[in-house]
């Protein structure tokens, strides 16, 4: 990878880097608010569950950014942590903070998926 592509991804994950860390810290949506309506309870109950999941998706995707903005400094962007193959560049304009080459990337949704779902049998049983 040239150092022109490299300086281009890095300020893209430096101004997405920006943008999450301003949502993340954005917590009002989870504030515990009480209602004397029971259905006013149980909509801000919901309404606070779908902004926790959605602060945890918007942290996990800051450390993958961050996590992506060190392996430029280290040298190491744009190769899979897992295969260490070069990950492809229509991959990385796409998700400049993917960590794995997409074969990789599969495997690992695999894995998760897979995880879940003996967590939700568990949790039924």
């Amino acid at each position: 990878m040239t150092k022109a592509e490299l300086a281009k991804f890095k300020k893209i994950l430096e101004e997405k880097q920006a943008e999450l860390a301003r949502v993340v810290r954005n917590r009002e949506a989870i504030a515990i608010e009480k209602s004397a309506d029971a259905i006013d309870e149980v909509q801000h109950a919901a309404e606070r569950e779908l902004a926790i999941r959605n602060l945890d998706r918007e942290s996990q995707m800051l450390r993958l950014v961050r996590l992506a903005l060190r392996r430029i400094e280290e040298g190491t962007y744009g190769t899979c942590l897992e295969c260490e193959e070069p990950i492809n560049k229509k991959r990385l304009q796409a998700v400049p903070w993917a960590p794995y080459c997409l074969k990789c990337q599969e495997e690992f949704d695999k894995k998760q998926d897979q995880s879940a779902l003996e967590e939700l049998l568990v949790n039924a049983a």
